[in-house]
């Protein structure tokens, strides 16, 4: 058991060592999830809007509100990321290296954050929203996450990859018509950006054929 244990503690260390920018960001958010559980609702609400990447602070301080917007979590949901992490971040870091996953991430997170607010800022601009929207509360990593994910399509070997493109689509498209929020844009938009980062993916080793992975699970099962 002691042996198992220590196996599985290895493992777990080397599956983080091999992606040190998605567990250090993960770090962060936990550091800033658990500060934000410190403060009062209405301080909140005011502290994150002034990191927000709302149409304001993005003609005032752009900069400023897109890098400390990818550090806070609007409603504290860490777990949740910390499993999406492992399961998409980290396995992108380890596919691409450090420097082409950070750049996939923030040019998803980046462009895609434009795009959302330039259809809000549309929306006022025609009466579909109010002006009050330009303050309008927009922190987060999911643009970021987004991005990643659809990336990772071209990880897997076809046809399996259209399976998962498939899953991907399911995931970000139906909210353009049920949800039809800038954030729904930006969420779909980000996808769209990571499936464009399909030059940042040349060179990267061979690709991964989840059918033989399981035959060889099954194989190590059945002592073969």
């Amino acid at each position: 058991m002691r042996t198992q244990l220590r196996r599985a503690g290895r493992a777990v260390a080397g599956y983080v060592r091999a992606a040190p920018g998605t567990y250090i960001w993960l770090a962060a958010l936990l550091v800033t999830t658990v500060l934000l559980h410190h403060m009062s609702s209405d301080f909140e609400n005011d502290f994150l809007r002034q990191r927000s990447t709302n149409i304001h602070e993005l003609t005032t301080n752009p900069i400023r509100v897109l890098i400390s917007s990818a550090f806070w979590i609007d409603g504290g949901g860490w777990l949740s990321y910390a499993v999406l992490y492992s399961v998409f971040h980290a396995q992108a870091e380890r596919w691409l290296g450090t420097a082409r996953w950070l750049l996939v991430a923030l040019t998803a997170h980046v462009l895609a954050t434009y795009m959302s607010e330039g259809v809000l800022a549309w929306g006022i601009r025609h009466g579909l929203a109010p002006h009050s929207a330009v303050n309008t509360l927009d922190v987060g990593v999911s643009y970021a996450l987004a991005g990643v994910v659809a990336v990772l399509t071209y990880r897997i070997v076809a046809p399996w990859r259209y399976v998962y493109l498939a899953g991907v689509l399911a995931v970000y498209v139906p909210p353009l018509f049920t949800g039809r929020t800038f954030t729904d844009v930006g969420h779909f938009t980000a996808v769209l950006i990571g499936l464009a980062c399909y030059p940042v993916t040349w060179g990267r080793g061979t690709t991964w054929d989840p059918a033989a992975s399981a035959r060889r699970w099954r194989g190590r099962g059945t002592g073969r």
